[in-house]
């Protein structure tokens, strides 16, 4: 797939999300699997692309590897927590590079200083609502919307907003492409 990086200036750019802090950059290729620590999903179905919201506002489904969990173990479990959704088909991407700059791993399973968050694209079929877990983060809606409405919503969260915008936009040129 041939992408013009200028048109993902917060995708193909180094970014530094403060809640780590940790610097991200995206690579469209596979990463060394034992270097993953997240998996998220630009989820769609037959009425649109699924964002979810949050209190921080709209967002993206994924989350953290919990011990002896593979990528897909924890995708599943984070989309029916998050989205109330099970899986139909994914399609990796790459993923974003994430170099820590703290003096210790969020968590003591997960690869320190250097991990990777995987990010895919894939089908999804709604069957409940978010189960919403005691430690997991407070889903407050989930929604469908047309590729720039939802994407319009996404940049408008702190930090992290533009660069969640250019992976849905980038998710959905990757899925004409395939």
């Amino acid at each position: 797939m041939i992408v013009d990086r200028a048109d993902f200036p917060h995708l193909f750019n180094e970014h530094i999300w403060s809640w780590g802090p940790v610097k991200t950059l995206f690579e469209p290729s596979e990463p060394p699997f034992e270097l993953v620590s997240n998996i998220n999903i630009v989820p769609f179905n037959e009425t649109g692309w699924l964002i979810v919201r949050q209190q921080i506002g709209w967002g993206i489904v994924g989350g953290t590897l919990e011990p002896g969990e593979t990528y897909m173990d924890t995708l599943r479990r984070e989309l029916l927590e998050e989205a109330g959704c099970e899986l139909v088909n994914f399609e990796l991407m790459g993923a974003l590079r994430m170099e820590f700059l703290t003096e210790q791993p969020y968590r003591p399973h997960l690869p320190f200083p250097i991990s990777y968050r995987l990010i895919g694209v894939g089908k999804v079929r709604r069957i409940t609502t978010p189960t919403n877990p005691a430690d997991g983060e407070e889903i407050l809606e989930v929604a469908t919307f047309g590729l720039e409405e939802a994407c319009r919503r996404l940049e408008k969260r702190p930090d992290d907003g533009p660069l969640l915008a250019e992976i849905y936009r980038y998710a959905a040129m990757f899925r004409e492409m395939s």
